[in-house]
């Protein structure tokens, strides 16, 4: 197995940061620990993928993959189960709106919402005028969706400035800007508006009394504008996106679609997703209660204990793997020793052994809508959360994708980061993999399809927890 460094790698704190040259639809919208575009393009040259080849990125969250592949006139494809990031992701490789209707109708919107506010006392431009009275009680969630936010995400006289705005999105809805206009909004609820703060982990910081939202939304909306302008002669170039999950890619694209893969799949810790959108995704409607939380945690591979059910079955998949046996037999020896006993914490075991088996399932299915000798690249992290026992993500997926009859060409070393808890430094690292031939069979794997050295007889239940909203 090769561990080769890329060449001309910046500087590990620059790694994840974009670029100016790069802002262009990226910076619409973005994870704070979304992979950089330059590291699409690496692989996508030494790929040699081009025009008449199509790419998949089936964890692609908020599209740096698929907005790459557009700007370079490559037709791609994403999945992700995130509804926010999924809409990000939509948004983001649509290039079609007029920038001057955008402009125009978002600037109107803008004023009207504006006027709203000043008849009940509340001026938005805060900054630069005196307190008025307000004359008018402040709008408010319901008591369901409320309880969906961090608590303190969002103070109450940004949230009802953020609602009068996005009651004129309702009433002045025009199809062809509504989603960016809506997108720019969730950067600047994230950016701006809200309490929220990411270092990496979402969190929420000292709560604002008050904070202008059209402004921000308009900045927003004024960068999009700008960027379509550049990029609107590439639009002909095809990206779909699709909310799915992404173990099964074989039900969705069809087979032998697909040349290359780029992709950043989540790794196996305590970061539940769900929350870094948490905010935007209730104030936009796609999330309303916790049957709507548990249904998109239900479509994402079980990379966190917050995403844990009793009935999920992906751990039987890797029921004989030995190294993910190990860890999880490290990670309970671990917990007996330092005596810890929270319902979380019980759970770190199996929920190592779903991710992984989560991850076979992936590569599983994946395999039946690639083309022979279509490439594959995998940003995966090495990982300690669970009680600081080591998780060698990049190895242990290669070695799975190995069995699976997938060629590993190599492992790159993209950064190094220092472990939270144990101050050691991880790899980051890109797993290339290779399909050398091609399968007939396009239905879903069972887990007796596993290779024989990952499975084992019988077997007993599983107990865990069903989690709710976090």
């Amino acid at each position: 197995m090769s561990h080769t460094a890329l060449a001309t790698r910046p500087a590990n704190g620059k790694q994840n940061l974009l670029q100016p040259s790069d802002r262009a639809a990226h910076g619409w919208y973005r994870f704070v620990l979304s992979f950089p575009p330059h590291l699409v393009r690496d692989y996508l040259d030494r790929f040699g993928i081009g025009s008449g080849q199509r790419v998949l990125d089936p964890f692609c969250g908020t599209g740096t993959t698929l907005v790459e592949c557009k700007k370079l006139g490559i037709p791609s494809v994403g999945l992700e189960a995130n509804p926010m990031a999924c809409f990000a992701s939509r948004v983001k490789v649509d290039w079609t709106p007029d920038p001057d209707a955008l402009l125009a109708h978002a600037q109107e919107l803008g004023e009207l919402a504006r006027e709203e506010m000043r008849s009940h006392g509340i001026d938005d431009d805060f900054f630069f005028s005196s307190p008025r009275k307000r004359t008018c009680p402040l709008l408010s969630l319901p008591a369901e969706q409320e309880k969906l936010l961090l608590k303190g995400s969002i103070s109450p006289l940004p949230l009802h400035k953020t609602l009068v705005l996005l009651k004129h999105f309702d009433l002045y809805r025009d199809e062809t800007v509504d989603a960016h206009e809506r997108l720019a909004l969730a950067k600047a609820l994230v950016e701006t508006i809200s309490n929220l703060h990411f270092g990496p982990e979402v969190g929420v910081g000292p709560a604002k009394k008050d904070a202008p939202t059209v402004a921000p939304w308009l900045d927003g909306v004024r960068a999009i504008a700008e960027d379509l302008r550049a990029l609107a002669p590439l639009h002909t170039t095809p990206s779909a996106v699709h909310q799915a999950d992404a173990r099964r890619v074989d039900c969705l694209l069809d087979p032998q679609s697909i040349d290359a893969v780029i992709t950043s799949p989540p790794y196996p810790n305590e970061k539940d997703y769900t929350r870094t959108t948490r905010l935007e995704s209730v104030l936009l409607g796609m999330i309303r209660d916790k049957a709507d939380l548990r249904a998109v945690k239900q479509g994402l591979v079980r990379s966190n204990t917050r995403t844990v059910f009793v009935k999920d079955v992906d751990d039987r998949w890797v029921a004989g793997h030995p190294e993910v046996q190990r860890i999880a037999e490290a990670i309970e020896a671990r917990r007996i020793e330092l005596g810890k006993t929270s319902g979380f914490e019980r759970m770190y075991p199996r929920a190592v052994k779903l991710y992984f088996g989560g991850m076979f399932r992936h590569l599983a299915s994946l395999r039946q809508v690639l083309r022979p000798g279509a490439r594959l690249a995998y940003v995966v992290g090495d990982q300690a959360s669970y009680l600081r026992v080591m998780i060698r993500t990049g190895q242990i997926l290669a070695d799975m994708a190995k069995s699976l009859g997938y060629e590993l060409l190599g492992i790159d070393l993209f950064r190094t980061r220092l472990a939270t808890a144990t101050r050691e430094q991880l790899r980051e690292e890109v797993v290339l993999l290779r399909l050398p031939g091609g399968l007939s069979s396009t239905h879903e794997p069972s887990v007796a399809e596993a290779p024989a050295k990952y499975r084992r007889r019988g077997g007993t239940k599983k107990k865990g927890r069903n989690t709710s909203a976090g």
